[in-house]
């Protein structure tokens, strides 16, 4: 079996923890390097044990590992562009975190030198590798429900800007300080911009694309710059209506470090699907089989999810783009009409009117 050399360029991102045991325990993969923004980021992530050499550059370590097949862009959302070059220019595969970036010109820039370079680059959403997600769109699929007539869904979670300040500061996290709506004094960049998992689902569930969407955001449960709680309404062009939650709406401890006890509620995480279709309901909880035990730091009741670690599908798929030279079911220009489709969401809260795509 040959494997590949796959690096990570920054930690900063919240989901790359995620990635280490999987870059540890994949046969498939080799970890060679990883850069870090700042000394306390190397500090942290010396705290797991791995013996992998850090860089303080990714330029650097990409400089002294050319046998680097893959990247990880674990960097914050406005400097995935900047990483994306990188590694056009040293001729590198990219695995990219969920929003390669809310400008539409931008997005199509990274697009263009992605295909002038030659290489692939994968976006991360893993929810598409949940079994339950998996089931979901198989049954759908195979008609199990009839045509599809609506979709509601949750992506509720707890919020990470206390131990990922960045996601906290709009122009890091959707790139510019664009307010809500003319009088909010909060700006675009929280929840809606951390939760594109559903959006790209029920395009993947309906095989169609958005025809018009309508959002408006509620009062803040936190004291933070940008809207951790929103509803979104639309149609697709199939005609299925729909409705999303992707609030940041479970209660959370200002902790500097994600471990158990983080989350108030019991439950940090819900990715639910209602689907009525003309011959039937589908409902599921992509994350129902738990453990639930008393934890720290407060003595709470704490979660320990117990279902598959979508992180393995997803690297097992990054791993097969590249061997055998393909593009992944998520690239850039798949998930490009997801992330506008976001966008025209925070356009329709600021005009307080559906806004088409």
């Amino acid at each position: 079996m040959k494997q590949i050399n796959v690096a990570i360029a920054s930690l900063t991102h919240a989901h790359v923890r995620k990635y280490y045991q999987t870059l540890h325990d994949n046969a498939k993969l080799n970890w060679v390097a990883v850069s870090c923004a700042t000394e306390a980021v190397a500090e942290d992530f010396k705290l797991y044990g791995y013996d992998v050499p850090i860089y303080y550059s990714t330029e650097q370590m990409l400089i002294e590992h050319p046998e680097i097949d893959g990247v990880i862009i674990a960097s914050e959302n406005f400097r995935h562009f900047g990483d994306m070059e990188l590694c056009c220019k040293y001729g590198k595969h990219m695995l990219s975190m969920k929003i390669p970036t809310f400008d539409m010109e931008e997005y199509d820039r990274m697009i263009d030198m992605v295909k002038k370079a030659g290489v692939l680059c994968q976006v991360e959403l893993e929810m598409t590798y949940n079994p339950t997600t998996r089931r979901v769109q198989e049954l759908v699929q195979a008609g199990a429900i009839g045509d599809v007539i609506s979709f509601n869904a949750t992506n509720i979670t707890l919020s990470p800007v206390w131990a990922f300040p960045w996601q906290g500061d709009p122009e890091i996290s959707y790139g510019k300080k664009i307010p809500l709506r003319e009088g909010d004094p909060r700006f675009r960049g929280g929840a809606l911009s951390d939760h594109p998992h559903i959006f790209d689902t029920l395009r993947w569930i309906t095989g169609s694309d958005f025809d018009y969407v309508f959002a408006d955001v509620a009062d803040n449960i936190r004291d933070i710059p940008e809207e951790d709680v929103l509803y979104v309404t639309g149609r697709m062009k199939n005609g299925c209506k729909f409705l999303l939650d992707p609030s940041w709406c479970r209660h959370e401890e200002h902790i500097s470090r994600p471990s158990p006890g983080w989350e108030v509620f019991p439950k940090r995480m819900e990715v639910n699907y209602s689907i009525v279709g003309t011959k039937g309901v589908l409902q599921a909880d992509c994350f129902g089989p738990n453990v639930y035990f008393n934890g720290g730091p407060n003595n709470r009741y704490t979660i320990q999810y117990t279902y598959f670690d979508e992180w393995i599908g997803m690297m097992d798929e990054f791993y097969d783009c590249i061997i055998h030279n393909k593009q992944p079911k998520i690239n850039l220009e798949w998930h490009k009409r997801t992330v506008e489709a976001m966008v025209r969401c925070y356009d329709s809260i600021a005009a307080g009117k559906p806004v088409y795509m």
